[in-house]
């Protein structure tokens, strides 16, 4: 899978081991799920005032939130003759902020909070919501799975 991090906020010291554990839940789901490796996803590292935006405009709430994911594969993509066959899967967006805050609610480091919500953006991604109880409870058995592989526990 090909990665794209892209940190767009500056309240929060991003470390290497915060953008190695994004790219290890990521290449972990890819494992997991049989992504291909011409599969594009990229994460953006926000802030809340960026996240708001983008959840007022996208969804029609007006706050911030934790994770959004923006999938590309939903609609047709034109054929393009002769280029790299390379399939766009999506966007996941992380509010650094939210994740710090969270992270200190639930007693773990920010590292565990970050591979948790990009996790959870993934599966978005390949289609897993948490619309009903059912689907909650799958979707957290799913990252809960992926997390565990990697050895990261719930405190």
């Amino acid at each position: 899978m090909e990665i794209a991090l892209n940190n767009l906020q500056e309240k929060t010291v991003i470390t290497l081991s915060m953008e190695q554990i994004v790219m290890s839940v990521l290449q972990k789901t890819a494992e997991v799920y049989d992504i291909e490796a011409h599969t594009e996803v990229s994460v953006v590292l926000a802030n809340d005032e960026y996240i708001h935006a983008l959840n007022l405009e996208y969804r029609g709430k007006d706050c911030s939130t934790d994770v959004l994911s923006f999938a590309l594969n939903e609609g047709d993509e034109p054929e393009v003759l002769d280029g790299p066959e390379e399939v766009l899967l999506g966007d996941i967006i992380i509010s650094v902020e939210t994740a710090t805050r969270q992270a200190e609610e639930y007693g773990h480091s920010l590292e565990r909070e970050l591979a948790y919500l990009t996790v959870h953006g993934i599966l978005h991604l390949l289609g897993y919501d948490h619309m009903t109880e059912e689907e909650k409870t799958e979707m957290r058995q799913e990252e809960e799975h992926v997390l565990s592989l990697l050895g990261i526990h719930r405190v």
